[in-house]
């Protein structure tokens, strides 16, 4: 890469001497049609028609080479973006090391986070081999997030590496190694550092400087895509728990009075409630980081409603499911149908008469729908259209928690699932609501059994 002003010097001088001899030869045609010397115009001509080829072969190779640089450059970006999507991990740093290594003239590459040495490839280790502590300037670049070149000759040799190198490694200091050192930045804040080694400080020139620079910016652009994904993960983790702890002391209260009113009538039914009501309990406040089977989520919810059936009455709630075949197998995230089904006893059941919640999953091409309705009370489609805006988490004029749940639910679908995922909101007032989840590009094989259908109001 040093060679590449010499190289572009001997391009130019090349095409500097095709532009001469195109004059010449130019010139030489032109006497010879104004004296009839035929033989100088053909040679002229043949001349001329020779420079043509040499200089179009020329553009074209220069062409194919920018070409060639600018697909490897690309295949270099794309594998490094592959190895960071899980953050800066030892594997992961040796992997981008080794893919780095052949673009520079260095003769290693290490790469560090914020204490320690992560990954080196290439001669020798220097005192810098994996797992050992950041060297002082390494410590230094962490901590001020400016690039900086050093000498390991003496712990001491080593400055800040502003732009101009010229003048900086003086003869004594010129012997191997030799390097520069480059934060790692996410947000501002410096997270590691990537270091490139060379035998002298005569080989650390403009250009290994911009490659170096190039290198972290890339690096770094890809640990902040992570970094926002690990994020969303954990805010969603974060929405979650939130939604278990927010459990409505009301609903614990009245079941457990439920409860003890039947110990006294229906001793049977009371002890069938408590199991019933331990279980749903355990799997709502165990982890729920890892997917379910919607055949899971579906069954708790059917155990919420067993439990408020009891507190209301048999004939106040009714339920019924039609699941198309094979889609109960997918994995969901735990709690995205069961807190919709309880917004709709709680905020949807009339004063008297019976809730309808009607349940369905099917196939929609690739994609999997979920529709929660119920005939409640519904509300108006502003009310609707709030609750999954801006701002959800606290509607002015929605029942009180409607939106921190459908709001949460979202979220989490969206997140998990892709892009074109989510959750639409449809309702009426007097006539009901019904919400449907869209999960992206989950829909199982198709086969011909037939769906299973689930009606307690049989």
């Amino acid at each position: 890469m040093g060679g590449a002003p010499w190289g572009r010097r001997l391009t130019s001088g090349f095409h500097i001497l095709l532009s001469v001899l195109s004059i010449a030869l130019l010139g030489m045609m032109s006497w010879g049609f104004i004296h009839g010397n035929l033989v100088a115009t053909s040679v002229a001509g043949v001349g001329l028609a020779t420079i043509i080829t040499m200089a179009s072969s020329s553009l074209l190779a220069a062409d194919d080479r920018r070409s060639q640089a600018t697909e490897r450059t690309l295949r270099v970006a794309s594998a490094t973006g592959f190895h960071m999507r899980g953050g800066l991990t030892p594997e992961a740093c040796r992997a981008v090391c080794q893919l780095l290594l052949p673009e520079t003239e260095a003769t290693a590459i290490a790469m560090t986070d914020a204490h320690e040495t992560l990954a080196y490839v290439g001669e020798g280790s220097y005192g810098a081999g994996e797992g050992s502590p950041n060297s002082d300037p390494t410590n230094e670049v962490v901590e001020n997030g400016r690039i900086q070149t050093f000498s390991n000759l003496n712990e001491n040799q080593w400055s800040r590496a502003d732009g101009l190198l010229a003048g900086f490694f003086s003869e004594a200091v010129k012997s191997y190694p030799v390097g520069i050192i480059v934060p790692l930045t996410v947000s501002e804040r410096t997270v590691g550092t990537i270091k490139l080694y060379y035998r002298t400080g005569g080989d650390i020139n403009r250009t290994q400087m911009a490659i170096a620079r190039g290198f972290a910016e890339l690096l770094s652009s890809q640990l902040s895509v992570y970094e926002l994904d690990r994020q969303a993960e954990l805010t969603a983790q974060a929405e979650v728990k939130a939604l278990q702890a927010q459990i409505n002391p009301h609903f614990l209260f009245n079941t457990l009075n439920t409860i003890a009113a039947f110990t006294r009538i229906d001793p049977t039914r009371a002890r069938d409630l408590l199991r019933e009501f331990s279980v749903f309990y355990r799997r709502t406040l165990e982890g729920t980081e890892a997917p379910i089977r919607l055949a899971d989520e579906l069954e708790q919810t059917r155990r919420y409603l067993t439990i408020e059936r009891a507190r209301f009455g048999e004939d106040r709630i009714l339920l019924t499911e039609h699941v198309e075949s094979g889609c109960d197998e997918i994995k969901v995230p735990a709690f995205i149908v069961q807190p919709i089904v309880e917004n709709a006893v709680r905020h949807a059941m009339r004063e008297e008469g019976p809730l309808h919640i009607d349940v369905q999953v099917a196939r929609d091409g690739e994609d999997v729908l979920i529709a929660i309705a119920d005939d409640g009370v519904g509300m108006s489609e502003e009310v609707a259209e709030r609750l999954l805006g801006e701002g959800a988490h606290a509607p002015s004029d929605s029942p009180k928690g409607t939106g921190i749940a459908l709001r949460n639910v979202a979220d989490r679908v969206e997140l998990f699932y892709g892009e074109g995922s989510g959750v639409e909101v449809m309702s009426k007032v007097g006539a009901g609501t019904c919400v449907t989840l869209r999960l992206v590009g989950v829909a199982p094989p198709q086969d011909e059994t037939s769906p299973d259908e689930w009606d307690e109001s049989e």
